[in-house]
């Protein structure tokens, strides 16, 4: 398992965020690169190249006062800067979210489960198969 500690994402990221496009721009592209960076600098498995990547999702958020439902929407460009890194598409990523108490060092860690990468439908055609009867 290859895990990628990111800093913790800015409100400016969040869907409610308004205003002039351009500094949340320069934002999106800062966390971009971050995620490119924290990629590149950890043991990335080989990828697969078609299938599914699932990948864990902790967020370690500062407080209580955020709002769980949005974390996700603020980690778009992580996936992308991440992506960028691995030379894939994001639409791979098959993602889990999972929420820890605050922290004092808040982050968001995403952890690459397994090297081997293959589309869902192979996973499950087999266990399906020794479950349904025949007809």
């Amino acid at each position: 398992m290859s895990d990628i500690v990111l800093p913790w994402p800015t409100a400016q990221l969040s869907g409610h965020a308004n205003g002039n496009w351009t500094p949340h721009a320069a934002v999106t592209a800062k966390h971009r690169l971050w995620a490119r960076q924290g990629a590149q600098a950890s043991n990335l498995p080989e990828i697969a190249p078609k299938g599914d990547i699932a990948i864990a999702v902790t967020f370690y958020p500062p407080d209580r006062r955020g709002d769980r439902v949005n974390f996700p929407n603020r980690i778009k460009p992580y996936w992308d800067g991440i992506a960028d890194a691995m030379g894939v598409n994001d639409n791979r990523f098959l993602p889990s979210y999972h929420f820890a108490e605050p922290v004092k060092n808040p982050r968001v860690v995403f952890s690459i489960r397994s090297s081997e990468a293959r589309p869902i439908g192979e996973i499950i055609a087999p266990i399906v198969e020794r479950v349904t009867p025949p007809p």
